[in-house]
């Protein structure tokens, strides 16, 4: 019989520090074991490389809704100096070059794409507009490239009805008015809209990779049956959850970091108002409620390809009703109640403008913060329930 040890021989138990100390290795080396998963998997390393390059680049530049290096045609039969003045004003930026043709050339120009405006300068131009007599000019516009057409339209109008008014006047200060009206616009003074597009792709990204990378880490794992493993490890279902998540998670944050530095910043040539550090702070925040949902659709479906039918839907109604494609003033006042109660997308995309457009610091952008991380712990909670269920039946 074993002599009996004295409670001052005995082995220590572990306290409350001990377990807490426990947990946060077993996180720490489970995040290890995901961060290997994906660095094995290349396919998703091109999709994260892909999504937060060539994607950012590609809708910034190739989606724009500007009025850009038009080619104007003009029909001069007044052959006055205020038609001369007219066709000196269409220049760089907004128009490419003005070229004038006859009038029998509209018709054709226009056909083969060549043109897409005409302006129309009748006989008599001038001297019926210093004579008080009414006259007009006309446009043609090849509306086939309808954005393009109705933004240049009105800038077309803006450079004649500025030319006539300082023609009529003779003077480059323009006619008086009781009201002067000036337009300032800030944080895009020249309405770039590769401005907006560039940093909204990077923030469509995120909330992308948080769900599909988090719910097909968990997914593969059930086809390949390594979450066996998982279970009769001295693990908790928490720990597994948040590995999987901080795992993920920091891997979008870097490569989104390094795309605002590289792609916006340095290629697109974006500037970036506010504090990089206070974005990827919020972007963590924001990642793991993401990554949660993430996890939750993953416990709903059993492959792949469910998993990808049910997250489709669920990213396409976050991000159209998120603020970023549209405002949220825009949609009815019920529906931007259930948006920012139910999502944190709203949330974060208000947080990211502020930040990344107005140079906000973090006394005005906390509510935001404080929404996403209560929507988030909601998130977790639910999704923390269904994995125990579902993974360890319990």
């Amino acid at each position: 019989m074993p002599p009996a040890t004295s409670a001052a021989h005995a082995p220590p138990t572990p306290g409350r520090w001990g377990g807490l100390f426990s947990h946060l290795v077993n996180i720490y080396r489970l995040t290890i074991k995901e961060l290997r998963s994906i660095r094995a998997d290349p396919m998703m390393l091109v999709l994260v490389i892909y999504a937060f390059s060539i994607a950012v680049y590609t809708v910034a530049t190739g989606a724009s809704t500007e009025a850009n290096d038009l080619t104007v045609g003009v029909v001069d039969e007044d052959h006055s100096e205020l038609s001369r003045r007219l066709l000196d004003a269409l220049n760089p930026p907004l128009i490419k070059r003005s070229v004038l043709i006859s009038s029998n050339e509209i018709d054709p120009n226009m056909d083969n794409g060549h043109l897409v405006f005409v302006l129309e300068i009748p006989p008599r131009f001038e001297t019926d507009l210093l004579s008080g007599r009414q006259t007009s000019l006309q446009l043609n516009i090849d509306a086939t490239a309808m954005t393009q057409a109705g933004n240049g339209a009105i800038y077309i109008e803006n450079i004649i009805l500025r030319e006539v008014a300082k023609f009529q006047t003779r003077s480059e200060a323009g006619p008086r008015t009781p009201v002067k009206f000036v337009i300032s616009a800030k944080f895009n003074p020249n309405l770039y809209s590769s401005w907006f597009s560039s940093v909204m792709q990077v923030i469509n990204n995120i909330t992308m990779l948080a769900v599909i990378l988090t719910g097909a880490a968990l997914i593969r794992e059930r086809e390949q049956g390594t979450v066996e493993h998982l279970l009769v490890m001295p693990v908790v279902p928490a720990e597994i959850m948040l590995a999987k998540i901080f795992a993920n998670a920091l891997v979008i944050l870097i490569a989104a970091g390094l795309s605002l530095a590289i792609v916006v910043q340095w290629w697109l040539k974006v500037p970036i108002a506010g504090s990089l550090t206070l974005f990827l702070a919020g972007a963590a925040l924001y990642a793991f409620t993401v990554a949660a949902l993430g996890i939750l659709l993953g416990t709903q479906t059993t492959s792949m390809g469910q998993f990808g039918l049910l997250a489709i839907p669920v990213l396409v109604i976050m991000q159209l009703l998120s603020g970023g494609t549209t405002p949220m003033e825009s949609m009815p006042v019920w529906l931007q109640y259930v948006m920012r109660i139910i999502s944190p997308t709203p949330h974060f995309v208000a947080f990211a403008q502020a930040v990344l457009y107005r140079g906000a610091g973090f006394s005005i952008v906390w509510p935001w913060l404080l929404a996403i991380a209560a929507i988030g712990s909601v998130y977790f909670a639910f999704s923390l329930q269904r994995f125990r269920r579902v993974i360890f039946g319990s």
